[in-house]
């Protein structure tokens, strides 16, 4: 069904991403395109500016290398991490790429966003392809 899809994870949430990426295997094309993406929130630059020079750079490499120790035993799943906000990011990353098709997983919400997590539905609202949500 897509050739190119994106499966957001979040590392910090601890939640078990093999949901997510069944379903997207399921729905790929043979030869499809499944891209694992860990959002790294941005560091303020207030912050910033008191860290070693390259800690921001180490963090983004060690989180790929633990979303790649995630991966293991899946073929043809790529890891890749971005910076920014989650939401934002997500949306971002697929717009640039040409993804067709990004598979979310929703948190259990509380009352502020019933039915959607609030990068879940970012995600659903400004997605420029088809997305499914799974819970």
């Amino acid at each position: 069904m897509y050739k190119n899809i994106l499966v957001p994870i979040a590392l910090d949430h601890g939640r078990d991403s093999n949901q997510s990426l069944k379903i997207a295997k399921i729905l790929a094309d043979e030869g499809a395109t499944i891209t694992a993406l860990h959002v790294m929130e941005e560091v303020p630059s207030y912050v910033a500016q008191y860290l070693p020079a390259g800690q921001i750079e180490d963090n983004a490499h060690q989180l790929e290398k633990r979303l790649k120790g995630e991966l293991v035993g899946l073929e043809g799943v790529t890891a890749k991490v971005v910076s920014g906000h989650a939401g934002h990011a997500i949306v971002e990353y697929a717009t640039r790429h040409d993804v067709d098709c990004i598979v979310v997983a929703s948190h259990r919400p509380g009352l502020t966003d019933f039915f959607l997590g609030s990068t879940a539905a970012r995600v659903v609202r400004h997605a420029p392809c088809c997305v499914h949500v799974s819970r």
